[in-house]
C-alpha cells in the first residue's frame, strides 16, 4: 500500500489573496467561522513557515506578506490565549526587519501595510515598539494611536501585562491595578 500524496502547500499568491479578501471587518475580530477556515486552510504553511521552509517567500513583498501573515496573524487567530499565539513572534519580526529594509512594505496597498509593521508592535522590546510607532506614522491615524499604546505598555511595565497570565508570569500590583482599571487586554 502506498503512502497518500500530501496536499501541496499554498503559494504565497493565495495566503496574500484569502488576507487581502477577508478584508479589516476580519483582520482583527474574534469570528470562530474565519477562524477554522483560516486553519483548514493554511495549518501546514503556518508549520512550514515556522520551520523555515517558506523563507523564500520573503523575496518579494507578496512572499513577505504571505509570510507575516502565517507567521504573525495566523497564531492570533488559530491559538488565541494560548501561548503557542506567540510561538512565531521571532520570525515574524525577522522577517519584518529584512522587509522593511528592502521597502517591499512599500510595494504593497496602504491597507496591507500595517502587517509588515505588526510584529514590532507585538514585540515586549521597547527598541521595537518605537519602531512601530515610526512605521505606523504614516498609517492611517488608529493604526498610529495602536501603536502608541503598545508602546507605552511595553515603556511603562517592560512587557504586556495582559500575557502574564498566558504566559505563567506574575504580575506586579501595578501591572494587575492596570488590567483591574481595564488596561489594554490585547
Amino acid at each position: 500500500m502506498s503512502s497518500p500524496t500530501p496536499t501541496p502547500l499554498p503559494t504565497a499568491r493565495e495566503v496574500a489573496g484569502f488576507w487581502r479578501d477577508a478584508g479589516p471587518e476580519r483582520w482583527f475580530a474574534k469570528n470562530d467561522e474565519f477562524d477554522a477556515a483560516f486553519i483548514a486552510r493554511f495549518a501546514d504553511a503556518h508549520q512550514a513557515a515556522a520551520r523555515g521552509e517558506l523563507d523564500d517567500w520573503a523575496r518579494d513583498a507578496q512572499g513577505a506578506l504571505a509570510l507575516l501573515v502565517l507567521l504573525d496573524q495566523f497564531p492570533r487567530n488559530a491559538w488565541r490565549n494560548n501561548p503557542h499565539m506567540l510561538a512565531t513572534d521571532g520570525r515574524a519580526l525577522a522577517v519584518a526587519k529584512k522587509a522593511v529594509a528592502a521597502g517591499l512594505d512599500q510595494q504593497v496597498a496602504a491597507d496591507l501595510r500595517p502587517f509588515f509593521y505588526l510584529p514590532f508592535m507585538h514585540s515586549e522590546v521597547l527598541a521595537e515598539q518605537q519602531r512601530s510607532v515610526e512605521l505606523n506614522a504614516a498609517l492611517d491615524a488608529n493604526t498610529q494611536r495602536f501603536a502608541v499604546l503598545h508602546r507605552d505598555i511595553v515603556a511603562r511595565f517592560g512587557r504586556f501585562p495582559h500575557r502574564n497570565r498566558m504566559l505563567g508570569r506574575e504580575s506586579t500590583a501595578q501591572e494587575q491595578a492596570f488590567l483591574d482599571q481595564g488596561g489594554f487586554a490585547g
